[in-house]
């Protein structure tokens, strides 16, 4: 068992701990109130049935461990000038930071309606978990807040998140016993691997084991000091433990637990700050950062017992031990319950914290809930952006030249990261996938981040690399969410099939961000930005397990002003969208593009106007100018626009005389009424590209039904027929995917036979083409286990203007 050495600093003086018990007993004071109480929130009269709230919500149980925590860190901070913020990773303790910021102030200025007085404690009583009012959780409402802890399993990558690169900030963060059964949480104890101590701040994690989940115990506080220990230390933490009951002696024992964690971390940044500056080749040894383990009952400092039953110390204490206040007998126990507190000790007439004991909370931005770095790091920091344009490749004419879409990406994105180095602003985020999805240019100029073990043949791993991978799509999807949460830039990558894994993640973010925009006080944040990619189309070898396009279609589901969903057709494209995601912010920008060679259409000035508008018609790929079409040919997605032009190639050379229009979309969100959504057309202009009468024949990169719902409000929504994903996959060739799916040039073409008026009669000879080139498909590829020479060797060869007149 790895052991750190006790501090040498003087014991906490009695007195002062005294003060931090008032403290901590306003806290829970002002806790219990929340939950509980609508008015008299000073017990000036006997308590009433009036004065109880009708609905009783919120939980009590982990509250007074962090009103605990909360207190003894204040200490902490004033002693040692620490710029340290507070993650409350069980998200049923909002009553405790809504408490404590309260107390520091910090609520008040924040919120003027919720003064620090009688009437204010009135306010922030009624309005906990009240219509109108507030979350029962650390919600954005709550400064100094980053992490909700809505959904359990988070708070530890948050921390580390917001810790790179921010080297004076500590992140004490405390996890409760119930979210360490996670699995996102218990892959975050690692972070510890990625975490380096002279260009990084550091996290203190606290474990708080009160014994309970909702109905029942939990596992890592019934497996014994020995057996965590051993846990924490495979994790390469050093644990510290701290159990009491008495809380005299849990302020005793908590107070040296943390001068003995926080004079480690001082000791481990300076040995390892100071070894560098010596030496900037010195080999940089991982640090056995400290960590506490808090064991306290559940419900501290409330009811022993109600009806009979254990209360303190047991589930029955985890959301409201009172929950019938009607029921004989528990208004008496509510009004002495709350006054064990000695509210009239802590608070003067006028409902005001005792000076002495607002004289401990720190001063300030030094004040956990006035930190600058939880309100997206204080101020806006711009990214730098280089020009995009340098990267562009060259499209003599459309379809002509082959390009890797999402390699040409990765060399853009080095030049992000280069000239970002010295502000260290910008950081790489993906599971294990920067060099499978095309980025590994930015191992030109950063490595990726490790400081555990290597050996000689390791390649491109360094303490302060600035890529991070860790095979958690949640421990990334943390981190990234903890360093834009603080201020900071980053992208994402990650296979199409697999960033499901974080639809719950990304699911709160985006109601962070949704709800951060009505508080005037908050910041705007750096956006989310993921590149989806080894997409659907083009995982043959892997299969169908691989084979999921269906996360743009949970994404829409958000607020429009907050998912932004990018399909480039191909590489000019792709730069052009790269850059105006990484100049956005308080947005989720989802880019999903293909990192096989293929064929590309636009140069860079038709890419940059046709993703300026976002959807266009492309004039070299339609034959309707000067007249209305005959058929609509839609697409969006790289495979979709492949397989639109080889249909309308194939169309105009059988069918001359039928009048084609194709229509590229690169901004999914562009389908939607300009009323619904901020990038969304006006009738008249989608009118004027779709028609109002005219067939559409749209492929889509996703579910065929998402067209159906962006577009269900258009005047010509019953002519639009989608094809796309339909669930049906397997181990195949690239071109074979599409034919299953019927997302296929030869399934296009028919498509359009069958929707254009009098079609069918006349072009039964090309219906009877196409179902011989299908049947001629299936068997080349049972045979020959790769696409037919004509599929493979395809090119755009009607290619009437150049492609700088790509865009409409």
């Amino acid at each position: 068992m790895s052991a750190i050495s006790p501090s040498s600093r003087p014991p906490v003086s009695d007195e002062l701990l005294q003060r931090m018990d008032a403290w901590w007993r306003a806290a829970n004071y002002l806790s219990v109130g929340q939950i509980y109480l609508l008015a008299n929130p000073l017990l000036r009269e006997p308590l009433q049935l009036a004065h109880v709230k009708p609905r009783l919500l919120g939980h009590w149980g982990t509250t007074p461990g962090l009103n605990f925590l909360y207190t003894h860190l204040n200490r902490i901070i004033n002693e040692r000038d620490l710029d340290l913020l507070f993650i409350a990773g069980p998200g049923h303790g909002g009553p405790a930071v809504v408490a404590n910021t309260w107390l520091e102030g910090t609520y008040s200025e924040t919120w003027p309606n919720v003064p620090q007085d009688e009437e204010g404690m009135a306010a922030l009583f009624k309005q906990f978990s009240f219509p109108g009012g507030i979350p029962s959780h650390v919600a954005p409402q709550t400064p100094g807040s980053i992490h909700e802890g809505g959904e359990l399993g988070y708070a530890l990558s948050h921390a580390y998140g917001a810790v790179f690169d921010n080297p004076d900030l500590i992140a004490a963060c405390v996890v409760g016993d119930g979210e360490a059964e996670t699995g996102p949480l218990a892959t975050s104890w690692h972070s510890n691997k990625f975490l380096n101590p002279v260009t990084d701040g550091a996290v203190l994690p606290i474990l708080h084991l009160n014994g309970f989940k909702i109905a029942g115990p939990t596992v890592l506080a019934r497996i014994g000091d020995e057996e965590l220990a051993a846990l924490m230390n495979g994790y390469g933490y050093a644990p510290i433990f701290v159990e009491a009951e008495d809380p005299g002696i849990a302020h005793r024992l908590m107070a040296t637990a943390f001068d003995t964690a926080f004079d480690a971390i001082a000791r481990l940044q300076q040995h390892a700050r100071e070894a560098v500056a010596a030496d900037p080749q010195a080999h940089l040894e991982r640090p056995r950062w400290p960590m506490i383990v808090l064991r306290t009952p559940k419900g501290w400092t409330g009811p022993k017992s109600v009806d009979g039953l254990k209360t303190e110390g047991s589930w029955r204490s985890h959301q409201v031990p009172l929950s019938n206040i009607a029921k004989p007998g528990h208004l008496a126990l509510l009004e002495n319950w709350m006054r064990s507190y000695k509210p009239e000790e802590l608070f003067d007439a006028q409902g005001r914290l005792a000076p002495a004991i607002a004289a401990l909370a720190p001063h300030g931005e030094r004040r956990m809930s006035a930190n600058p770095r939880t309100n997206g790091g204080g101020r806006v920091r711009e990214l730098r952006v280089p020009a995009f344009e340098r990267h562009a490749v060259e499209v003599p004419a459309p379809g002509q030249v082959d390009a890797e879409a999402t390699r040409v990406m990765g060399a853009f994105l080095r030049e992000v990261m280069r000239v970002n180095l010295p502000t260290r602003n910008f950081r790489i985020f993906g599971p294990d996938e920067t060099a499978s999805n095309r980025w590994a240019d930015v191992f030109d100029v950063t490595a990726r981040t490790w400081l555990a073990d290597t050996t000689p043949d390791d390649v491109q791993l360094a303490p302060d690399g600035r890529v991070m991978e860790i095979l958690s799509e949640h421990t990334c999807q943390g981190w990234l969410e903890g360093y834009l949460l603080t201020g900071r830039h980053g992208f994402m990558s990650c296979y199409e099939a697999f960033i499901h894994i974080v639809d719950s993640m990304f699911n709160q973010h985006a109601k962070w961000l949704k709800v951060i925009r009505e508080i005037p006080w908050r910041r705007p944040l750096p956006s989310l930005n993921y590149l989806l990619t080894s997409h659907v189309w083009r995982q043959d070898h892997n299969g169908f397990s691989h084979q999921d396009p269906g996360f743009i279609d949970y994404a829409v589901n958000k607020k429009a002003d907050t998912v932004r969903v990018y399909l480039p057709p191909d590489a000019n494209t792709l730069l052009a969208v790269t850059d105006h995601v990484l100049r956005t912010w308080n947005r989720i920008n989802i880019i999903v593009a293909g990192k096989q060679p293929q064929a590309q259409w636009l140069d860079m000035d038709a890419a940059i106007r046709h993703c300026a508008d976002g959807i266009g018609i492309w004039p070299w790929a339609s034959n309707d100018e000067g007249g209305e079409p005959d058929v609509v040919m839609a697409c969006a997605g790289d495979v979709p626009t492949l397989e639109t032009l080889a249909a309308v190639d194939l169309l105009r050379g059988w069918l001359p005389d039928l009048k084609m229009r194709v229509v590229n979309v690169v901004d999914l969100m562009t389908l939607e009424p300009a009323d619904r959504h901020p990038h969304g057309l006006s009738d008249a202009d989608f009118n004027a590209l779709f028609t109002t009468s005219r067939p559409v024949i749209f492929a889509h990169h996703s579910y065929p039904s998402l067209i159906h719902r962006l577009t269900y409000r258009r005047a010509n929504h019953a002519n639009i027929h989608v094809h796309g994903f339909i669930e049906e996959g397997t181990t195949t060739t690239p071109f074979d995917m599409t034919v299953v799916n019927k997302l296929d040039r030869y399934h296009l073409c028919e498509a359009v036979i069958d929707h254009v008026d009098g079609l069918a009669q006349r072009a039964a000879h090309v219906r009877q083409t196409l179902h011989d080139k299908l049947a001629a498909h299936r068997r080349y590829v049972d045979e020959h286990g790769d696409d037919m020479p004509e599929i493979r060797n395809w090119r755009w060869s009607r290619a009437s203007a150049p492609a700088q007149d790509g865009g409409d």
